[in-house]
C-alpha cells in the first residue's frame, strides 16, 4: 500500500559551499572571517545541523582553498578576487617555464642517473710513469733503535723517541724469597 500524502521530510540545509560564502559575505569583516565565526554564524542561522558540523566545516574549507574559491591569509578565510593578483607564498619564486616554438627540433635532454655499464673507450692513461714514484703519502719507516745490551731492535710507530706507544705494561711481580742467615 503507498500513501500518496504528504512525506514529512526533515528540514533540509543548503549544501556546506553555499552556506560558507554566505556566511563569508554577511559577516563581511575587513580581513576575512575565521573559521569560528563562520561555524558560529552558520549555527545560528542553519538549525538541524549534523552531528560532525566541525569536521564537515574543515573539511569544506579545505577543499574550497584549494580549490581556489577561498584565499586563507592570516588565519582568515576570504572570497578571491578576480582582479587581485595572486598572493605569493614563502621561498623562492618558480622559474619560468619556456614556450616551445612549432618547427623547432629539439634534442632529447640526457638521461638521468648512473649510466649503463658499457667498456671503457678509451684506456686511462698512466700520469705517474714520468716520476717513477707511487701515488700518495709515503709509508712511515722504522727506524733501528739500541735496546738494552747493545742489540739492534726495530720498534715500529716509535715515533723517533726510542719508546713504544701507549701505555707502559704491567711489571710481572716476582715472590721474594726470605734468605736465613
Amino acid at each position: 500500500m503507498a500513501s500518496a500524502g504528504i512525506i514529512n521530510k526533515p528540514f533540509s540545509i543548503p549544501p556546506y559551499p553555499e552556506m560558507i560564502l554566505k556566511a563569508i559575505e554577511e559577516l563581511n569583516e575587513e580581513n576575512g572571517s575565521n573559521k569560528s565565526s563562520i561555524s558560529k554564524y552558520i549555527e545560528a542561522t542553519y538549525g538541524g545541523l549534523p552531528q560532525g558540523h566541525k569536521a564537515l566545516l574543515n573539511l569544506h574549507l579545505a577543499r574550497m582553498r584549494d580549490s581556489g574559491e577561498l584565499v586563507f591569509w592570516k588565519n582568515n578565510y576570504t572570497k578571491r578576487d578576480p582582479n587581485a593578483p595572486p598572493r605569493r607564498g614563502r621561498g623562492r619564486p618558480p622559474k619560468p617555464k619556456e614556450s616551445f616554438s612549432l618547427g623547432v627540433i629539439y634534442s632529447l635532454p640526457k638521461p638521468r642517473g648512473r649510466p649503463p655499464n658499457d667498456p671503457p673507450k678509451s684506456p686511462k692513461v698512466n700520469a705517474s710513469i714520468g716520476s717513477g714514484r707511487p701515488r700518495g703519502r709515503p709509508r712511515k719507516m722504522s727506524q733501528p733503535t739500541r735496546g738494552f745490551g747493545g742489540a739492534l731492535t726495530s720498534a715500529v710507530g716509535t715515533g723517533g723517541s726510542g719508546r713504544p706507544r701507549g701505555r707502559p705494561p704491567k711489571m710481572k711481580s716476582t715472590p721474594l724469597t726470605e734468605i736465613s742467615a
